[in-house]
């Protein structure tokens, strides 16, 4: 099958290899351009665009769809379907009509469950119980099209954002290349029940609120790991948290409850959160023990909100 792939981060660039693997052809991949990166704020290329390169791929990078000259770039391919992973731009109606097997998202949560630009954070956040992946037939909607295929993932404890997301592009990868397998095939509507929308994660929402319960702020911490990181400040100074677990232990929300090199206990509005993993602003992630060693903490000593 021809087919043309639009996609961005590593999440898309699972499913492309897995896409070339299976033997189809795919002739061009759109990718969002490249962006400043690093200390230097030099221009890097996407996961995806650096995977196309390197597998003798002509790669597109418009900055938009609406353009009449970018619809037609693709249409000239006359794939028959395009693959869609966590691409980053907004697919107008007139591209979505080019190819006659139709978009093909690949969407990192059981639809209509978690729609939007943010579903692994979201289902961790919510304290899920499981996620999974679903292929679906692109509409103009919001990821309101019909459902191709899903599978369904349990979500493990201590799962971060990032380990969780690992497993669903691997999945989405597998489903996608069976979706194609059996095209045309029959997409089943989404239910009007059990709508959710995953807004954007903003980085404020990463600031820790001791006032709220302690399995509350345990989730943060995953659905935060690795982007954009759990914080919070001590001394004034901003620390970021990246495992904790719930504890025992109670007192004023924020306050260090005791110290030892397991962890450090802080009590929150409901419960404590033992912290085992920190980075101090311009450090290394450091177990407790080793973040302790030079950064000494006292019981008593309290962590204020960013």
């Amino acid at each position: 099958m021809n087919l043309v792939f639009a996609g961005t981060p590593e999440f898309a660039a699972s499913a492309l290899k897995a896409v070339l693997a299976s033997g189809h052809r795919v002739s061009l991949v759109l990718t969002r351009p490249d962006r400043p990166a690093g200390r230097g704020m030099a221009l890097r290329p996407s996961p995806v665009k650096e995977m196309a390169t390197a597998a003798g791929i002509e790669v597109f990078q418009p900055r938009t769809l609406k353009d009449p000259a970018a619809q037609e770039r693709i249409r000239v391919e006359r794939a028959e379907a395009m693959i869609v992973a966590a691409y980053g731009l907004i697919l107008p109606r007139a591209v979505l009509d080019i190819p006659p097997l139709g978009c093909l998202n690949i969407h990192a949560s059981l639809l209509p469950r978690w729609r939007g630009a943010a579903p692994i954070q979201r289902a961790i956040l919510a304290g899920d119980a499981e996620s999974g992946v679903s292929i679906m037939q692109m509409d103009a909607g919001l990821d309101t099209g019909p459902v191709l295929r899903s599978e369904r993932l349990p979500i493990a404890a201590g799962e971060t954002a990032g380990s969780l997301h690992d497993k669903l592009a691997e999945l989405g990868a597998r489903l996608v290349v069976e979706a194609l397998a059996d095209l045309p095939g029959t997409p089943a509507p989404q239910p009007d029940d059990g709508v959710t929308y995953a807004a954007k994660v903003d980085k404020a929402e990463a600031a820790l609120d001791w006032r709220l319960p302690a399995a509350q702020l345990e989730r943060r911490v995953r659905a935060f790991n690795p982007y954009p990181g759990a914080v919070t400040a001590l001394n004034g100074t901003p620390i970021k948290i990246w495992r904790a677990c719930v504890w025992a232990g109670d007192g004023a929300p924020g306050t260090v409850v005791s110290v030892r090199p397991s962890g450090v206990t802080v009590a929150c509005g409901e419960g404590a959160l033992l912290l085992v993993e920190l980075q101090k602003a311009g450090g290394r992630r450091l177990s407790a023990a080793q973040f302790l060693s030079g950064h000494p903490v006292r019981p008593g000593a309290v962590f204020a909100e960013v």
